[in-house]
């Protein structure tokens, strides 16, 4: 591939190409750099098992996995997207987020998503959440590729940020704005589906 293609690429995905890329997700038709990777109870696998040397991120957080479904920007873009206008806590002011549902890209990765599942999502600077299939459902959260009409680039809140319209909750929108967001993890790169 040449250099200024390889780059193009990289800047739609609005990322650099430090996140992990495998051969098996390139195999599987993605073609760009695997932006969420999927493991756990996951039954469309698309990428081979952890690679300490491919997975170096994964492997300083302590991470694993002997099948994996890997998302590129175009894999997630191509999913149904909403969108979300939640009050956010960096600012104070109403934002516009955009993206699949957080279930439906575990439906395309072919996870088990019974309500007492849960999902642990997990950030690149190793911060991680845990939420219920049943929370993430009630309060439809999404894996947001865009903020205000652009694409997060890694180094802000992306590329990918698993988060929910708080003002629609009325048990979250009674807290204070600085406690919404906990379980809602910026620059979001991987999530461990456990049934």
């Amino acid at each position: 591939m040449q250099k200024r293609q390889f780059l193009g690429r990289a800047a739609l995905a609005g990322m650099a190409a430090a996140l992990p890329v495998s051969q098996a997700t390139a195999a599987a038709g993605n073609a760009g750099p695997a932006l969420l990777t999927v493991t756990g109870a996951v039954g469309k696998v698309n990428r081979g098992r952890f690679d300490p040397v491919r997975d170096q991120m994964m492997f300083k957080q302590k991470l694993s996995f002997d099948k994996a479904h890997a998302f590129d920007f175009a894999a997630l873009a191509a999913l149904p997207a909403i969108t979300i206008q939640p009050t956010l806590e960096y600012d104070g002011k109403v934002h516009t987020l955009r993206g699949p549902l957080l279930l439906d890209v575990m439906k395309a990765a072919g996870a088990s998503l019974g309500d007492s599942g849960k999902l642990v999502l997990r950030a690149v600077d190793g911060y991680a959440a845990t939420v219920t299939v049943a929370q993430a459902r009630a309060q439809r959260y999404i894996v947001a590729t865009h903020l205000d009409g652009a694409a997060m680039a890694l180094g802000g809140l992306g590329p990918l940020w698993a988060i929910y319209d708080a003002d629609k909750v009325p048990k979250m929108a009674a807290k204070p704005l600085a406690e919404r967001f906990g379980s809602c993890p910026w620059a979001l790169y991987h999530i461990e589906v456990q049934a």
